[in-house]
């Protein structure tokens, strides 16, 4: 009954029409030529971005290996460099990139062959230069995360659940720790030491790994949650500027993007739910927080862009879809994305159809005129109040989908009263001129 819920709710936002705008495309790449894999049929993976030599460089991992793009005139932009993986071919998911220093390192997470690449890429857009290609620190690993402040590399599902690398000489790692606290660190986001860990179903952890040197190697858990709305395989995370946000996703089919505020690691709470509101079984993957900005691939949906300026109401702005058909069944579409290029232009990877430059313009009118989650109390014992909204039409269904309450709504009428409706869990919209503007849960208890 839970999961008939969650798809519920889910096909309820579906319906909505948010005033999100179509992102401008500006470069596309895609090589026929190369074979998908075996698994997925995706020809392609990760995607990264750097700035060399007052270039804008963009990066994409394929079966084949690692493809570097000049992106600075998007109309220009044209493939600079190529190196290839160590382990090539139908072989191939999974590749993932971190810069440091002027070197990109390069993973993968399959084959027998596979390295720790390090990529000299001081030269681009000219040339690049292979420094360390080598298992001997380890084979294979999923994603890698480099904490720069402090010169350290994370490699998640390596050698064991997570290991760390020292960056002192950036072309020559040293191992420094084994994190095996958990079964599973599937990825990660560092910063100053502090690590905040997506661990599959373990859930999410904050660690400390300040102490590695002063106490001979000893990781202390700042904070776990692993009870949140929509908890599945906890996949992906990435933290905001200031250190109080956290976005995360858990990789199943229709479950939401969580957003957690993080400013206080003793109360870790849930502060907004929000999903691509395309299909039931949409699936979002490598989010990325930059400013008030949420970047999310979806799988199937393609880049989705949310404004999170108001943590608790996220509000979609700008979509790109980039794989189609969209049958929302296994893993297809939008792997990864990029959004700090001084340009402000988007990189974002899809796993079937390749590369894209995008232009996101700020969406004003769309800020502007975009709505809180404004009923209160919820949960609701009697009655509720719709507050703050310019919305024009309130609806209520149940949890089988039909509609048991419609009512009308301006500034003197904005009062809904429960009537005999029995407890449980009912799912609303707001609506405005014919379209939906707000979706969201109502508790009666």
């Amino acid at each position: 009954m839970k999961k008939i819920i969650l798809l519920l709710s889910i096909s309820l936002l579906t319906i909505s029409s948010n005033a999100q705008q179509t992102a401008n495309l500006l470069f596309h790449w895609q090589d026929t030529s190369l074979v998908g894999s075996w698994a997925y049929d995706n020809t392609y993976n990760e995607c990264w971005g750097m700035v060399v030599n007052d270039r804008e460089i963009a990066i994409i991992g394929s079966t084949a290996g690692t493809h570097f793009f000049d992106v600075t005139d998007p109309a220009n932009s044209s493939a600079v460099a190529f190196v290839a993986g160590a382990y090539i071919g139908g072989g191939v998911i999974h590749r993932d990139y971190h810069d440091f220093d002027g070197y990109l390192y390069v993973v993968c997470d399959e084959g027998s062959s596979s390295t720790l690449q390090i990529i000299d890429v001081s030269n681009l857009p000219n040339s690049v230069n292979t420094v360390y290609d080598s298992n001997q620190l380890f084979t294979k690993s999923h994603n890698i995360f480099i904490d720069t402040a402090t010169a350290k590399l994370y490699a998640c599902a390596s050698n064991s659940a997570m290991d760390i690398y020292s960056l002192a000489n950036p072309t020559n790692p040293t191992f420094i720790y084994s994190y095996n606290d958990v079964g599973h660190v599937h990825d990660a986001y560092v910063r100053n030491d502090t690590a905040y860990l997506n661990c599959g179903p373990d859930g999410f952890r904050v660690v400390d790994f300040h102490y590695l040197d002063l106490l001979g190697g000893v990781a202390v858990e700042l904070a776990s949650l692993t009870s949140y709305p929509d908890a599945g395989y906890n996949h992906s995370g990435w933290l905001n500027d200031d250190g109080t946000l956290y976005i995360m996703q858990d990789e199943n089919h229709g479950y939401d993007v969580k957003i957690l505020d993080v400013a206080d690691l003793n109360n870790i709470s849930v502060l907004a739910t929000f999903n691509s509101g395309v299909d039931p079984q949409s699936m979002a993957h490598n989010g990325i927080i930059k400013g008030d900005l949420a970047y999310i691939p979806y799988y199937h949906d393609g880049l989705r862009v949310f404004d999170i300026s108001d943590p608790s109401n996220p509000v979609q702005t700008w979509e790109y879809d980039t794989y189609a058909p969209n049958s929302h069944a296994s893993y297809k579409g939008a792997w990864g994305v990029y959004p700090y290029l001084p340009s402000g232009n988007i990189i974002v990877s899809d796993m079937q159809t390749g590369l894209y430059l995008f232009e996101c313009e700020t969406p004003t009118a769309i800020i502007e005129n975009k709505l809180t989650h404004n009923l209160f109390p919820n949960p609701v014992a009697t009655q509720f109040t719709i507050q703050n909204s310019n919305a024009e039409k309130f609806t209520l269904y149940n949890s089988l989908g039909a509609k048991v309450l419609e009512q009308e709504i301006h500034k003197n009428q904005n009062t809904i009263y429960r009537e005999n409706l029995r407890n449980g869990l009912y799912f609303y919209t707001l609506n405005k001129k014919g379209k939906t503007v707000e979706s969201g849960k109502v508790i009666f208890e």
